[in-house]
């Protein structure tokens, strides 16, 4: 493995795990597991409390990456105005789908299922497992879109809704 490949994430860099979203790299560290010693990144998810090690020569195979360039959460804002594309398959096969673009990582895969699954008022009901992956995604998207614009979760996630409605108000 090369160097260069080893050390493409550094400290306090904000970075996507795929199935766990934007954390903050918080050290990079040695430590010996059953007998071999590895170097792991240590990644924090402040807001679900949570530490991750990720051993460094396999974070790029897992799918660790960098935050998303502003040219990719413009895309990403772009797909959330398309119209929602619900395949007529059933539920289960569509919600694994959904999960299974929400842990790819991949910020316009999120931006479609947050474009998917959102509701406005007058539509009906979400049902309890839709509004789980509805709002995985959305955070998801927002804290990425937070993560990238420096830091402001709240504007961000003024910045999806006002997406989002605007949408509705179109569709109307």
């Amino acid at each position: 493995m090369s160097k260069s490949k080893k050390n493409e994430f550094r400290p306090n860099e904000y970075v996507v795990y795929p199935a766990h979203g934007v954390g903050q790299i918080i050290s990079i560290e040695e430590q010996e597991i059953a007998g071999i010693e590895l170097e792991l990144f240590v990644i924090s998810f402040e807001k679900d409390k949570m530490t991750l090690r990720v051993p460094t020569h396999k974070a790029t195979e897992i799918g660790m990456r960098s935050l998303s360039s502003p040219d990719v959460v413009s895309k990403a804002m772009t797909t959330l105005t398309g119209k929602a594309k619900v395949k007529r398959a059933m539920w289960s096969r569509r919600a694994q789908e959904y999960e299974q673009k929400i842990n790819s990582g991949d910020l316009i895969a999120i931006a479609e299922v947050v474009r998917d699954l959102h509701r406005t008022d007058d539509q009906r009901e979400q049902s309890y497992s839709e509004r789980q992956l509805y709002e995985a995604a959305l955070e998801r998207l927002t804290r990425e879109v937070a993560a990238v614009a420096g830091g402001d979760e709240v504007a961000a996630a003024k910045q999806v809704g006002d997406v989002l409605m605007a949408r509705a108000a179109a569709a109307a």
